[in-house]
This record gives structure tokens, sequence and C-alpha cells, in this order.
């Protein structure tokens, strides 16, 4: 089935103690060079059938409605190109 991801992170000028806390915890850690932390949401949505402008079009209608917070959050969406017998890299 084909698979339309939508990704939300706050706008730049919004605060993100969530990355902020990631990112203090990174050098405790042993992980060095990071310089910035942001923390967002990322949503799958599996669709019925081709995924067609209209489709898109219905996907972003949501994600101003419902999976983002307009005010404070900014968006995109796009089509998961992933090859299906890819492995994931899990731990």
């Amino acid at each position: 089935m084909p698979k339309v991801v939508v990704d939300v992170m706050p706008k730049p000028e919004i605060l993100d103690p969530q990355g902020k806390a990631v990112l203090g915890a990174l050098p405790r850690l042993g992980f060095d060079g990071v310089s910035d932390v942001r923390q967002g949401k990322r949503f799958e949505l599996e669709v019925d059938g081709e995924v067609t402008d209209e489709v898109l079009a219905r996907v972003h209608e949501m994600a101003g409605t419902l999976l983002s917070n307009p005010v404070i959050e900014n968006f995109t969406v796009h089509v998961d190109e992933a090859v299906a017998d890819t492995p994931d890299v899990v731990s």
C-alpha cells in the first residue's frame, strides 16, 4: 500500500524544550558535534489505491486541520518512496 508521510516540526521561532533537553543530554552520553536539536512528529498514512494529486490535497488538509497546530508548527507532506524489501535498522 502506498504511504504518505507528514512531518510536523515546531516553527523556528517557537521554543522547543524537548529538543533542548535532548541537546543537553547528548554530550553527557558521549555524543559530541551536535549544535541544535528540534523535536517533531511524524505521521505515516497508508492510503487506498494510487497516490494522486487529490489524495495529497486531502492529506495536506488533514495535516493542517488535525495533525498539526498551524499557529506553532509547520508541516511537510511527501510520498514514502522507500523500497519495501529494504530492511529497517532496529536497535
